[in-house]
């Protein structure tokens, strides 16, 4: 009797056993189907994961952009390799300035080859180079890292950055890392460096009380600027783009976004400049001439050109893209744009393109989109560069990702900014150099920034 207790015993906790087995396997093998089949709760969990991995990054991972949009820093990515595609017959091979976030939520800076191997880089940490901000609200100077982020950069000759902290200010360093100047304008997104030396830029005002030249206007709203900057960092000409659609009879543009029938009421940051080019006098003209300007405004999904002496609009595209950036002069009669196309989430199979636009006959062609064996597609900003073999270079911003094209749309390089395995940070633009920027060039620059510090 004894021994039957025993057994009974014994067995009740083997049950017990093979319960916990059995179950462990049930959910085992269901979370192997789930992760596989990506079926519920694959989404739940992935989302619950990349909140954790971003939590583990930093507390800040998600940050403010000063303009009441979050960025997402990092995302996760399947890539593993930084450079992942090099055809070294068909790129065009040089130097590339890398503009990005990186681990530990830092901003960087960097020159790297076509291997990836970083050749020369910058300390931009907000915090290091204007701890003295004056002219900044309160609230919208950054309190922790990192703070903003670059978008809008150029190298000049000499070796000298010029940047914009977004919607905070302009920065030129030169090679060395030292503080040449410092504009303090909110500029943002882009910096085109002219034929002349010139800088364009776009910026903006906050108004934080209301305007009667901008009537319906309700604060907080943003004012958008053209800017034109000199090399010693001296503003030249500074053009409202809400002043001149009203020159032009365009204030309708003003009132797009508003969903009132009875009084348009708009606030906020209603058209969104994102770029500003404008067309070289080397170029071959038609209906564009030198002296005109190209702006995009993300958020009417629309392209003005205008001339800066007469401020009178010529061209105004509105539609055929959505919520595009960078638009391009290819010559005196065509332009590029960076249509991000963002109409539906990155898992939907939804692609961003580049498109050619003729002015001549309106039409549009689309000359690069992605598919699902090579996707393409920033939900956010977005650069594209033409390079001078004929070769097409993407930056896939909110991809951390940049990748170059040749003529037959095969990449021929490519650019994953991983920061850690099975994540990247975001990359606002990376740009192929001219060839007169060499390793040597680098060497011997910062050689010359070592013997200086050395003989202080």
């Amino acid at each position: 009797m004894r021994n039957f207790k025993k057994f009974k015993i014994n067995f009740d906790i083997l049950s017990k056993y093979l319960f916990v087995f059995s179950l462990s396997m049930i959910i085992f093998c269901y979370g192997y189907f789930v992760h596989s089949e990506k079926i519920f709760p694959f989404w739940y969990l992935q989302k619950a994961k990349d909140v954790i991995k971003s939590i583990l990054f930093d507390k800040n991972a998600n940050t403010w952009d000063g303009n009441d949009n979050i960025f997402y820093f990092y995302k996760p990515t399947n890539f593993t390799k930084i450079i992942p595609m090099y055809d070294k017959n068909a790129a065009n091979n040089g130097l590339s300035l890398v503009t990005s976030i990186i681990e530990n939520n830092s901003l960087s800076m960097k020159i790297i080859d076509m291997e990836g191997i970083v050749v020369h880089k910058w300390n931009v940490d907000w915090f290091d180079i204007w701890p003295d901000v004056e002219h900044l609200p309160k609230e919208s100077i950054p309190k922790d890292k990192p703070g903003t982020h670059i978008h809008g950069a150029v190298l000049l000759d000499n070796g000298n950055l010029v940047f914009n902290y977004e919607h905070l200010g302009m920065v030129m360093l030169d090679v060395c890392g030292n503080i040449v100047w410092r504009l303090p304008y909110r500029t943002h997104h882009s910096i085109y460096l002219d034929e002349y030396n010139n800088l364009w830029v776009s910026g903006q005002k906050n108004h934080e009380i209301p305007d009667p030249a901008f009537p319906n206007y309700e604060p907080p709203f943003i004012e958008p600027f053209v800017l034109k900057v000199s090399l010693k960092g001296e503003i030249l000409n500074e053009i409202s783009i809400m002043d001149l659609l009203k020159d032009n009879d365009l204030q309708s543009l003003l009132y797009m976004s508003s969903r009132n029938n009875y009084s348009p009421k708009i606030t906020g940051d209603a058209l969104h400049l994102n770029d500003v080019e404008t067309f070289p006098s080397y170029m071959e003209e038609g209906v564009f001439k030198a002296g005109d300007i190209m702006v995009s405004l993300r958020n009417i999904n629309a392209i003005i050109v205008f001339n800066e002496k007469t401020r009178k609009i010529k061209y105004v595209s509105i539609g055929g893209f959505i919520r595009q950036h960078d638009p391009d002069f290819i010559d005196g009669n065509t332009i590029s744009i960076f249509d991000n196309n963002n109409i539906a989430p990155y898992k939907s199979g939804q692609q961003s393109r580049i498109l050619i636009k003729s002015y001549l006959n309106n039409q549009s062609i689309v000359y690069y989109s992605g598919s699902k064996q090579k996707s393409f597609y920033s939900l956010i900003m977005g650069k594209h560069q033409w390079l001078q073999n004929g070769n097409l270079l993407i930056t896939e911003g909110s991809e951390g990702r940049a990748f170059e094209i040749d003529k037959n749309g095969n990449i021929v390089w490519e650019y994953i900014n991983i920061i850690d395995d099975g994540y990247v940070g975001i990359v606002e633009e990376v740009q192929r150099l001219p060839t007169n920027f060499t390793k040597e060039f680098f060497k011997q620059e910062t050689q010359k920034c070592n013997n200086f510090f050395r003989n202080k």
